[in-house]
């Protein structure tokens, strides 16, 4: 039998906090260069790292730059 698995809760937030936190602000940063010039990337820190990518309303409606730019880095799009 194998022995009881017990998730290392601060080690996990350390993990999400340092390792993934460089990689979300690439991407992020990438999908802002694909969008253009009038784009906001803000990197910041919850429980974990994060960041967005802020276009405006306009490109998004008639273009859908931000759509286009995350399929294009290689994320994954869907509408809810």
């Amino acid at each position: 039998m194998a022995p009881p698995f017990r998730l290392d809760r601060k080690g996990a937030r350390e993990i999400l906090q340092a390792e993934f936190t460089d990689e979300i602000n690439r991407l992020a940063h990438s999908i802002g260069d694909q969008c253009g010039d009038d784009v906001e990337v803000q990197s910041y820190t919850t429980d974990r790292g994060a960041a967005s990518v802020t276009v405006p309303a306009l490109l998004q409606a008639r273009d859908g730059v931000l759509t286009r730019a995350a399929s294009a880095v290689g994320l994954e799009v869907r509408t809810k």
